[in-house]
């Protein structure tokens, strides 16, 4: 494992904070939106669309352009981290992977990420690369970042139809964190079980996936497995990419 690849909400930020905030710009109790957001994501929709049961007209985006101009934007700081993101990453860097957080996000989240002076090789949201997950166009541009081959590349998130199944079907290597809604709800369903090379629950679990991952590539290069065997190992990790979303 060369590099490794992280998502940004509920993979290495809480989401408490933006639901709350919305909640407070919305003018309903912080739970009420909490609930609507879980219920968004078990029928398997955006956990924005919990905002359009509240407010059925609203424009999302203008909705945050307004928040903003109103001094309501969005805000980050340590404490909107999970506490295993620090000392994973860390580790992770110590032991000689690159380290790439890359994931949808505003262009001020991705200031306000870089501010916090992470511990990782590159900080990037996808507004600043002008398209978002799931897109494949957005898993080119990782590709191209990570600085390894796709199957020498892990990809990290809690979200099965954004994270999981698009980096399987770019090739990467990927691990699902059981983290927030999307990582709780979607844990057992077949399409992650069998897409995912690995599940986890907690970021400093990698360190050990990706020491493993180095001995068992050692491994396999010594061991004869033919290009043919690789080349059909490839596609099957591909097709794993294709298929059904939990939507």
């Amino acid at each position: 494992m060369e590099t490794i690849v992280l998502d940004i909400g509920e993979t290495l930020v809480r989401d408490d904070r933006h639901w709350a905030s919305w909640a407070n710009w919305l003018g309903v109790p912080p739970h009420t939106l909490g609930a609507l957001v879980g219920a968004a994501v078990t029928q398997g929709r955006e956990a924005t669309d919990a905002l359009r049961i509240l407010r059925p007209d609203m424009d999302v985006e203008e909705a945050y352009r307004a928040r903003a101009a109103a001094g309501r934007g969005e805000h980050l700081d340590e404490s909107d981290l999970y506490q295993d993101v620090r000392p994973a990453l860390g580790e992770l860097r110590a032991a000689g992977v690159r380290v790439v957080v890359a994931g949808n996000g505003t262009v001020r989240a991705g200031k306000l990420l870089r501010a916090l002076d992470l511990p990782a090789d590159l900080v990037v949201t996808s507004d600043e690369w002008g398209v978002r997950k799931p897109d494949p166009e957005f898993f080119a541009r990782v590709a191209e970042v990570a600085g390894a081959a796709p199957e020498a590349t892990l990809y990290v998130g809690d979200h099965p139809a954004d994270d999981l199944f698009p980096a399987a079907a770019a090739g990467m290597r990927t691990a699902h964190l059981r983290r927030g809604p999307y990582g709780h709800w979607w844990a057992e369903h077949p399409d992650v079980v069998e897409t995912a090379d690995f599940r986890i629950d907690a970021l400093t679990e990698l360190v050990a996936l990706a020491s493993s991952a180095a001995a068992s590539a050692g491994s396999a290069s010594s061991s004869g497995v033919t290009p043919e065997a690789e080349e059909e190992e490839e596609e099957k990790v591909v097709r794993r990419g294709t298929l059904r979303s939990v939507r």
